[in-house]
């Protein structure tokens, strides 16, 4: 038994396409076993039929609406949170009179704010990505942040020592070792992006798979608002696969080691 599952662990993505495709057939065999209704929780088969209900080039209007403004709010995030992290580590005095800040921002309920950025910018693409940008970019200044405080400090000093740049300080000695820091927030705020995207074309859109949903859901289209959902999980994974990636090809050094 410990053999066949040590054969399995070695086929990538077997066991968690295993465990998804065993959820989906319970799913299917309840919701008709149990004759669930399907606008409380269709079935798979059903959520099919929905996606299949909308045409090729709509649903490519609405991804790429949300993608649009998921990757301009995560790229805005990345452009504010790499300088911010710098000075926040090279500044005691920045860090305490901006850090509390950043957590109040991050404590204050995007939803609840989306609305009032609407009214004051309007509902074009700059306040749906402001709105992507606040709910992504803290995990980033954070794990950024934490990643260039993480530096030895003997290499610091040697850096002193030696009278090197600040410039070549951060980018030979800290970013390095800061690398593992920043994918993580990478990863996590290129998934807060997609729901910083949906949050934002809840509030005002006319397009975008957050509109979709909430569009199919207020005539009961509940099949064809599933199938808008499972676009967005796949958006998410799609695009948390490439940062992984990323890090893979261009920094392998910075990834665990297999059985740590």
């Amino acid at each position: 038994m410990a053999d066949a599952m040590n054969r399995l662990n070695r086929i990538p993505g077997l066991l968690p396409g295993l465990t998804f495709l065993t959820i989906l057939v319970c799913w299917e065999l309840s919701t008709r076993l149990l004759t669930i209704p399907s606008f409380l929780l269709p079935a798979p088969s059903r959520i099919a039929e929905g996606f299949d209900a909308v045409t090729a080039s709509r649903w490519l209007a609405h991804v790429w609406a949300t993608l649009r403004v998921a990757l301009l709010g995560f790229i805005t995030a990345i452009a504010v949170s790499l300088p911010l992290a710098i000075l926040l580590t090279r500044s005691r005095l920045v860090s305490t009179g901006i850090y509390p800040l950043l957590v109040v921002i991050q404590s204050t309920p995007i939803v609840a704010v989306a609305p009032i950025i609407i009214v004051t910018m309007g509902s074009g693409d700059v306040s749906r990505v402001l709105i992507t940008f606040l709910i992504s970019f803290f995990p980033l200044v954070v794990s950024m942040t934490t990643g260039l405080k993480a530096t030895p400090e003997e290499l610091i000093e040697l850096s002193h020592s030696l009278k090197a740049p600040l410039l070549r300080e951060f980018s030979q000695i800290r970013i390095p070792f800061a690398i593992p820091y920043i994918f993580s927030g990478l990863k996590i705020s290129v998934t807060l992006s997609v729901i910083g995207a949906v949050v934002a074309e809840f509030v005002a859109a006319e397009q975008g798979i957050g509109y979709f949903i909430q569009f199919s859901t207020s005539l009961f289209k509940i099949p064809e608002a599933w199938a808008g959902l499972g676009i967005l999980v796949v958006m998410s994974l799609t695009l948390f696969q490439i940062i992984a990636q990323i890090q893979r090809r261009l920094f392998p050094w910075s990834l665990p080691r297999e059985g740590k």
